[in-house]
């Protein structure tokens, strides 16, 4: 080994940024408002289950409650319970996230949009019983599903997170 070598191996691994960090307060805080706010604005003017095409023929403004989970999954389920399970969860990717040392700011920004959307969808869960969805996503007359800007952080935040994880770790090893 070389001392340079030593060096390294010595080093403790460098952690990403984590929850608490700027980084990761910033993108949670403003996924929770961002979400917040368009929910209060499609609640207050979208009358109910009353389409508004926005990008025909894919996308319409639909205002809908969801009491379920992702794609209303589990529409029978008690909301206490789903609150339950929402929190375990959240809680559960803050502590992966905060044991993390690899995958810089793409990965604390893939974590802070789980955990953003989480809440924001929480907050609806506890303060409504449901969850507001007003994204009609479809194809003409063919409907796929009714999503919120809190769903958008859950798919994308797993989105950057399997790039950094499964994409870009192969790299550094090689």
């Amino acid at each position: 080994m070389t001392p340079e070598t030593d060096i390294k191996a010595e080093t403790p691994a460098a952690r990403i940024p984590g929850p608490l960090s700027a980084l990761g307060l910033v993108i949670m805080g403003l996924t929770v408002i961002i979400d917040q706010v368009s929910k209060w604005i499609a609640d207050a003017n979208l009358v109910y289950q009353q389409g508004i095409e926005l990008l025909p023929p894919f996308l319409a403004l639909y205002r809908v409650n969801n009491t379920g989970i992702a794609f209303s999954m589990g529409d029978s389920a008690d909301s206490v319970i789903l609150v339950v399970l929402t929190s375990i969860v959240t809680l559960v990717i803050l502590h992966i996230w905060r044991g993390s040392t690899e995958g810089g700011h793409l990965a604390a920004t893939g974590f802070a949009l789980i955990v953003g959307g989480a809440i924001g969808n929480l907050i609806d869960r506890v303060w409504h019983g449901h969850v507001i969805d007003f994204l009609f996503l479809h194809w003409n007359a063919r409907g796929f599903f009714v999503f919120n800007l809190a769903d958008v952080a859950l798919t994308i935040g797993p989105v950057l997170l399997a790039w950094v994880y499964l994409f870009q770790a192969g790299k550094k090893a090689g």
